[in-house]
């Protein structure tokens, strides 16, 4: 006789989920008025810290690790005080550390990065929550869904540009996550959940306090009760928060048909977003700042652009976009590839890894970094006619790996590193991942 094993944590919390958005796809106007016990139940507790711990994310300000946890009280323990402390409703938001991570431009972006406890809190609510706000988000929107990601926009935009919709406003919103009005945000989220004891814990977040820690000196640089904008970047609920609010755009520009009435498709990432138009762009565009404007929101009227896409390419999630003519056909189809952006910051990483300074590192350890980096890479941007620039980065790699080798072994001569690591060495041997080459199509059917 075969014994029924118990579900796991994992499975109960999808039964849950699946539960939930059933109920609010079926009644759109139905506001869950009992969700906060939900929240500290033990399985969905279990499933957050280990969703959380899978993250791998930095310490907080606290210097709390999953590696201090288990070493001393112990995951089950923890978890279970957690739950005490929120079923007695003593839980209280920890600040937020400030960190600021470099961009391309030389510029800076703020994260926030909350205490493990506060993430795990915080993943607990977005598994209550997420599913049900899921019932209601658009089709044409894809950052931070379940299932969705950047090649489904990629293959609405590919659909929009076949369709003749080659004007393009590319926009971009000013700090969209530090102009957030939390009045505004919390009435959004209200319009489907009435449990105000989980609402005071959304809004615990969005009041937490920001410190920037600097030569063991903290300051206090943003949050705490008086702030009335933004949500950290860098929060576990942060990204399903910015969701909720810019689905208003999303509703606004369905309920009113705009994509019939105007001929512009909206393609929505997060806070990055393209309309595709198949006529001008003037009304869709000052609509657009109309919605933005009642949002309390603006666009970036530096990098915010508006593009014929047959005669210029415009940039999107990493990728250069064009409607090009095929020389044989002479019909026009979409180029989608890695933007020159994206080539120099994975070239940039390589580099990192294959520079003279790294000869004392194992080289093994450099071939995992570069393989972990260079996989990732390409898992990314493995979509439409990207593998003419797949094979610039498998030979910028290869090359980059032999040139490392060179330093390694003082060999000067360039053609007898060629006959000391061949390709067979380096892939073989070594185990270089192989970055693929052929089209992402082909990969498909294969």
């Amino acid at each position: 006789m075969k014994l029924e094993t118990s579900p796991s944590s994992k499975e109960r919390v999808s039964a849950l989920q699946r539960k939930l958005y059933l109920k609010a796809k079926h009644q759109p106007i139905f506001r869950f008025y009992s969700l906060y016990d939900k929240v500290y139940r033990s399985d969905v507790l279990q499933h957050a810290y280990d969703l959380v711990r899978q993250n791998r994310g930095s310490p907080g300000l606290d210097r709390e690790t999953f590696e201090t946890i288990e070493a001393g009280k112990g995951r089950g323990a923890y978890i279970q005080e957690l739950q005490e402390t929120l079923q007695a409703e003593t839980y209280q938001a920890q600040p937020v550390k400030r960190v600021e991570i470099p961009k391309a431009n030389g510029e800076t972006r703020p994260l926030g990065i909350p205490c493990i406890k506060d993430r795990i809190v915080q993943m607990a609510v977005k598994l209550i929550i997420e599913p049900i706000f899921e019932a209601d988000f658009s089709p044409h929107s894809y950052g931070f869904r379940p299932q969705r990601s950047a090649h489904h926009a990629m293959d609405d935009i590919t659909t929009g540009l076949l369709k003749g919709h080659v004007q393009v406003i590319d926009a971009d919103l000013s700090k969209y996550f530090d102009m957030i009005p939390h009045d505004k945000l919390l009435k959004t989220v209200a319009e489907r959940i009435s449990d105000g004891t989980l609402l005071s814990l959304i809004k615990q977040w969005l009041k937490v306090v920001v410190i920037k820690e600097e030569r063991g000196k903290r300051t206090h640089v943003g949050g705490g009760k008086k702030g009335r904008k933004g949500t950290p970047q860098g929060g576990v609920i942060s990204p399903l928060l910015a969701n909720i609010y810019l689905n208003i755009l999303d509703r606004i520009w369905e309920r009113h048909k705009l994509a019939e009435k105007h001929k512009a498709r909206l393609v929505r990432y997060a806070d990055d977003m393209v309309i595709l138009c198949a006529r001008d762009t003037t009304v869709p565009y000052a609509i657009l700042q109309t919605i933005l404007g009642k949002l309390e929101l603006q666009l970036n009227k530096e990098k915010t652009q508006i593009r014929d896409s047959r005669e210029e390419k415009f940039g999107f999630l990493g990728f250069s976009i064009g409607s090009v003519k095929s020389k044989k056909s002479g019909k026009r189809f979409p180029m989608i590839e890695p933007s020159d952006k994206s080539m120099q910051a994975i070239k940039q990483k390589i580099k990192h890894y294959t520079r003279r300074e790294m000869n004392p590192v194992p080289i093994e350890d450099i071939v995992g970094k570069l393989n972990q980096t260079v996989r990732g890479w390409s898992n990314y941007f493995r979509y439409g006619h990207s593998h003419r620039k797949m094979k610039k980065i498998k030979y910028y790699t290869e090359e980059s790996l032999r040139l490392h080798l060179r330093y390694r072994h003082k060999i000067n001569n360039r053609g007898a590193a060629y006959t000391r690591f061949p390709r067979r060495f380096i892939y073989d041997h070594l185990g270089l991942y192989i970055v693929p080459t052929t089209p992402a199509w082909k990969g498909a059917h294969a």
